[in-house]
């Protein structure tokens, strides 16, 4: 467990890779879609 010294660089980054893997989901939903729009058109 990260020691109170290490908090706030803690939330910092596990904010950022949250963010980065809710963007990253919406991405790859989006270009499946279209993939999948592609190959049935």
């Amino acid at each position: 467990m990260a020691s109170g010294n290490d908090m706030k660089a803690h939330e910092s980054t596990y904010s950022g890779f949250t963010s980065l893997v809710k963007w990253g989901t919406i991405a790859t939903i989006l270009v499946t879609a279209f993939v999948l729009y592609m190959i049935t058109k």
